[in-house]
């Protein structure tokens, strides 16, 4: 019985030990990033807008092809009113 008495005891005073050394680290790190941000925050560089432009312009090969499509499938009864780029 004394055994099991000294592996339970063991066993708290193991678990306890690395509950307590986890709780360090998670503050020391806590205080590292509060420090760190303090002392040397991120610079913050502006961000360049650039005007919106129109769709780019689709070559007309491709719109060619692209009507050939449809008038294949629909069997010329389909009609293309916008082509856009995804």
């Amino acid at each position: 019985m004394e055994n099991i008495e000294t592996a339970i005891l063991l066993m708290v005073v193991g678990m306890a030990t690395v509950f307590v050394i986890l709780l360090i680290v998670i503050y020391l790190g806590k205080l590292l990033i509060a420090l760190v941000n303090k002392y040397a925050p991120e610079e913050v560089v502006p961000v360049k807008r650039e005007a919106p432009r129109g769709p780019a312009p689709i070559p007309g090969n491709i719109l060619a092809a692209i009507t050939a499509a449809v008038n294949v499938v629909t069997q010329g009864k389909g009609k293309i009113t916008k082509v856009e780029k995804l």
